[in-house]
């Protein structure tokens, strides 16, 4: 009997090479458990009206490791046929929703740009599901970014549940860090308000992007750089400076998690 795949389409948006900040990521931060898997199997869901960045997803995970496979999955049946042609060795694309109909539980899902139609009481079923779906080590990437790409917001998760939010942006386009909260994730981007830790994390970042300002003569990425460091004084940061150089912070999804959590 066939089952109804979970979910509900997305407005199907896409543009070549616009998730790149979060492959790149996913490559560094998730490299060393791809290489170590017997099967280094990826999901690509909701990859939208065209297959560009799954495609794009294949090639920037087999620099971590070249038996990467993906299957790509779409809740939109027109959208799996447009994708067939472009399938290759190792990347496929099937028909689906959250149930992920693959057949072995995957080492990583992306889910860019899904779930911002959803209510943010939904999201939390949302990842248990996909977390529940995740290979021992296993990795769910969900978040959001602007039409091309320059500013995004994730959140990664393991199997036990949310464990970091990543922003990322192209500093040459950046007026200030804040800029970034239009793209946060469903499960934040309500809370970008007084009272709750994501609107003090930002206001604590301007603060240090302000108080950096003198190092603008150098360049976006050493103000990023200065700024990124002054905030790591009172914030939980994950990372370090060869990812800032990137555009990037990581933080504690702890400290930035709602104050009703």
């Amino acid at each position: 009997m066939s089952t109804r795949p979970v979910g509900t389409p997305t407005r199907g948006t896409t543009n070549p090479n616009r998730l790149r900040r979060m492959d790149r990521w996913i490559a560094a931060a998730h490299g060393p458990a791809l290489r170590r898997a017997a099967r280094p199997l990826a999901v690509d869901l909701g990859y939208g009206s065209a297959p560009w960045t799954t495609l794009e997803l294949l090639r920037r995970l087999r620099t971590a490791d070249p038996r990467c496979e993906v299957v790509g999955i779409e809740i939109d049946p027109a959208r799996v046929a447009a994708a067939k042609p472009y399938a290759v060795e190792g990347l496929s694309f099937r028909h689906g929703g959250f149930e992920l109909p693959v057949p072995e539980p995957p080492l990583l899902i992306r889910a860019a740009n899904v779930l911002r139609q959803y209510e943010e009481g939904e999201v939390a079923a949302v990842w248990a599901r996909l977390c529940g779906r995740l290979a021992p080590g296993g990795l769910l990437v969900e978040g959001t970014c602007d039409e091309i790409g320059r500013r995004h917001v994730w959140v990664a998760l393991g199997p036990e549940g949310p464990r970091t939010v990543t922003f990322a942006t192209r500093l040459g386009s950046l007026d200030r860090p804040s800029d970034l909260a239009e793209r946060l994730p469903k499960a934040l981007i309500h809370r970008n308000v007084p009272g709750e830790p994501v609107h003090a994390f930002l206001r604590d970042f301007d603060r240090a992007w302000a108080a950096a300002a003198p190092y603008a003569s150098l360049g976006a990425r050493q103000r990023w750089m200065r700024a990124v460091r002054e905030l790591g004084r009172d914030w939980p940061l994950r990372d370090g400076p060869k990812r800032w150089r990137q555009g990037e912070v990581t933080v504690e999804w702890a400290a930035l998690a709602p104050s009703n959590e």
